[in-house]
C-alpha cells in the first residue's frame, strides 16, 4: 500500500516540530510557521505508519504563479524515493491548477547545495530563473536604531523580482497588494527594505553599500524587537562585484561561497 499524502492537521505539530528540530542543525523555519501553513492550506504531508515522515507547501502568489516550499523528509526515512513522491505530487497538484487556469507556472527557491532538490527539479522541467546572495548577520554586531514603519507603494519596489523572505514576487500592482498583507516596509532615513511580517530575512530596496551601512542598524532594531539573535539579508546577484565591502559591513556569505547561494527555479505550465 502506497504511504498516503494528506493535507496537515494540528495533531501533526509534534511530528513537524521533531523534522523541524533536526534539519540545518534545529534552524528550521517549519515548527514556527506550522499554525499560519495550517490556517492558510495547501499544506501537506506525507504519513508513514501512522507517522507524519514529510512535508510539502503550495501557496499561491501573484501572476499566477504557485511557490513551492517546504519539501522535507525526516532523516531517518531519506533515501527512500519520499522526497521524489512529495515532489511529484506537488507537481500533479499544480497541473491541475493550471488546466483549472488558477496558475500558469510553479516556482520555488532552494539554496545552491540542495543539489537533490536542484537534480529533481531539473529532471521535472524547472529551469534557473534568477539567482540572489543570502548573507547572514549577528543582531549584537549592530547598535539597533529604530526605523520608520511605512506603507509600501509601487514605486518603492525598485527590483524586478522582489524576495519577501524565502518567497519571490514579480514586481506588480497585484504583487504590491499581496506585499501589503505579508510584509512591512521600513524607512530609516529615508532608505528603505522590506521584511516578511514574521521573519527576519531582509531584502533591502537599494544595494548600494553605503545605504546598507546605513540600513543594517534598522534591520538589526526590528530583528530585536523579534526576538531574534540573527538576521539575514537577500541580494540580487549583481552585488557580486560588492562581496569584499558587504563583508567588511558585517555580513557573512554561508559556506563562504562566491557565488550566488540561493537559486529561484520555475516551471511554465501553460
Amino acid at each position: 500500500m502506497e504511504p498516503p499524502i494528506r493535507e496537515a492537521r494540528p495533531e501533526d505539530r509534534p511530528f513537524i516540530e521533531e523534522i523541524a528540530r533536526l534539519t540545518w542543525n534545529g534552524e528550521d523555519y517549519l515548527a514556527r510557521v506550522f499554525d499560519e501553513w495550517l490556517s492558510d492550506g495547501g499544506f501537506y504531508v506525507l504519513e508513514v505508519d501512522g507517522r507524519v515522515i514529510g512535508t510539502a507547501k503550495i501557496t499561491l502568489l501573484p501572476g499566477k504563479v504557485s511557490w513551492l516550499e517546504g519539501l522535507r523528509v525526516h532523516p531517518d526515512y531519506r533515501g527512500r524515493g519520499y522526497g521524489k513522491k512529495l515532489h511529484s505530487f506537488m507537481l500533479e497538484l499544480g497541473e491541475r491548477l493550471a488546466r483549472e487556469g488558477k496558475i500558469e507556472a510553479l516556482e520555488f527557491a532552494t539554496y545552491f547545495l540542495n543539489r537533490e532538490s536542484i537534480a529533481m527539479a531539473e529532471r521535472t522541467g524547472f529551469h534557473v530563473k534568477a539567482r540572489f546572495f543570502v548573507f547572514g548577520a549577528k543582531t549584537e554586531s549592530f547598535e539597533p536604531e529604530e526605523p520608520k514603519l511605512v506603507e509600501p507603494a509601487l514605486e518603492d519596489l525598485t527590483l524586478g523580482l522582489i524576495p519577501v523572505g524565502w518567497r519571490f514576487v514579480r514586481r506588480s500592482e497585484e504583487a504590491l497588494e499581496w506585499i501589503k498583507l505579508n510584509a512591512e516596509l521600513y524607512d530609516f532615513n529615508g532608505f528603505r527594505f522590506l521584511v516578511s511580517k514574521k521573519g527576519t530575512t531582509f531584502t533591502p530596496l537599494d544595494v548600494g553599500l553605503a545605504t546598507l551601512k546605513a540600513m543594517l542598524p534598522a534591520m538589526a532594531w526590528v530583528a530585536k524587537e523579534r526576538e531574534r539573535e540573527s538576521f539575514d539579508v537577500m541580494l540580487p546577484s549583481g552585488v557580486k562585484p560588492l562581496l569584499p565591502g558587504l563583508k567588511r559591513l558585517g555580513l557573512l556569505l554561508w559556506d563562504e561561497t562566491e557565488e550566488p547561494n540561493v537559486l529561484v527555479f520555475r516551471k511554465r505550465l501553460r
